[in-house]
């Protein structure tokens, strides 16, 4: 046990020693001259900066802004294009009706249509969330397509075989397989929804991440703008970590599966 115990903490020791590196140059290149510490604080300054936006509130305002409008573009995604994908790939006349449709929607950026966001839905949340749930859906969608037509026919021969319904082998057999590649999706999903946040919070927002890295680089306080880029860091991060442990939990019968952790 006292082994086992020993493999598993070299093991994260190792996985976190390029982060460590990465964090002591942050620290150590500034304050040794190398590096312009105005254009690069130290992470010690970096992370002063974060506690004291805490301890005035402002932090709590911003990062409460930026997660309402991720989660709200990110469940609109998800709700929407976990069923349409499922949909798509288990009928082949609704893949050979739709897919022109969707090949051409998902070429056009969703930066490109921030401005007709912002016709019909205005400069305030709406067009916000909108803007995430556009980036966002894609990945899920054509991930939840390709989780559906690569289900392996032997699980679907042998589910016909003991007599299922069409019904049985969809909510049995082709979900199943298929979350894999749904989550795989979701992971995606969550990195583009932050950076199209970034995109979104610097036009017509009062508060939020990216809003402060805006207002921080406008007004040269170069801190606080770092500091909101490593809380975006974060939460991507954190996101990423949630989705591969769901991920784990509720595909763990598949052998072999590939987490990215």
């Amino acid at each position: 046990m006292i082994t086992n115990a020993l493999r598993q903490f070299f093991s994260t020791l190792h996985r976190l020693l390029a982060v460590f590196l990465f964090l002591s140059l942050w620290e150590i290149l500034p304050r040794s001259g190398i590096v312009d510490p105005f254009f690069l604080p130290p992470l010690s300054k970096v992370i002063a900066t974060i506690f004291k936006m805490a301890q005035t509130g402002e932090l709590i305002q911003h990062l409460a802004a930026s997660l309402r409008r991720t989660l709200t573009g990110f469940s609109l995604g998800l709700s929407v294009s976990v069923p349409l994908g499922l949909l798509i790939g288990w009928f082949s006349r609704v893949e050979r009706f739709a897919d022109p449709l969707l090949q051409a929607f998902r070429q056009t950026s969703a930066l490109a249509l921030f401005p007709v966001f912002i016709l019909f839905f205005g400069i305030g949340e709406a067009s916000k969330s909108a803007i995430i749930f556009w980036g966002v859906q894609w990945p899920i969608l054509l991930n939840t397509i390709s989780g559906v037509k690569n289900v392996d026919p032997l699980l679907i021969k042998s589910a016909r075989s003991m007599g299922a319904s069409r019904l049985v082998i969809f909510l049995k057999v082709i979900l199943p397989a298929a979350l894999p590649s749904i989550f795989t999706g979701a992971r995606l999903s969550a990195t583009a929804a932050v950076l199209l946040l970034i995109a979104a919070e610097m036009v017509g927002a009062k508060a939020g991440l990216g809003f402060l890295i805006f207002d921080a680089q406008q007004k040269f306080q170069i801190p606080r703008m770092y500091a909101a880029i490593l809380l975006m860091s974060v939460i991507g991060y954190c996101a990423n970590y949630t989705l591969v442990s769901l991920e784990k939990k509720y595909s763990a019968w598949k052998e072999g599966l590939p987490t990215g952790d």
